[in-house]
């Protein structure tokens, strides 16, 4: 049985994408650099290095939705492209991992 088809919702803007693609972005970088999680210095370093340049195609993204007259992120759609994309398994790479003794 399938589950039941959930309401179309509005498409995302270009910008928004943009914002969507540019936190994953992040957010994997950030996992990369997370020191609670096993992995060497260079990929880490790597990820910093890259980190910056993804901030700011971020920071555009949300400066052309705010120059359009975009004052509000409503959450819906873009949390939504963020489950479809695995956002939660990748900004939990970002996460401190939980203890295994407690």
């Amino acid at each position: 049985m399938l589950p039941p088809e959930l309401p179309p919702l509005p498409a995302p803007t270009r910008a928004e994408c943009d914002v969507v693609d540019g936190y994953l972005a992040v957010v994997d970088l950030v996992g990369r650099l997370n020191p609670a999680r096993a992995g060497d210095t260079y990929a880490a370093l790597r990820a910093a290095q890259a980190l910056p340049a993804r901030a700011l195609e971020l920071r555009d993204a949300l400066a052309r939705m705010h120059a359009r007259g975009e004052s509000e992120l409503h959450a819906g759609t873009p949390a939504r492209a963020l489950r479809v994309l695995d956002g939660e398994r990748r900004a939990g790479r970002a996460a401190l991992p939980r203890d295994p003794s407690a």
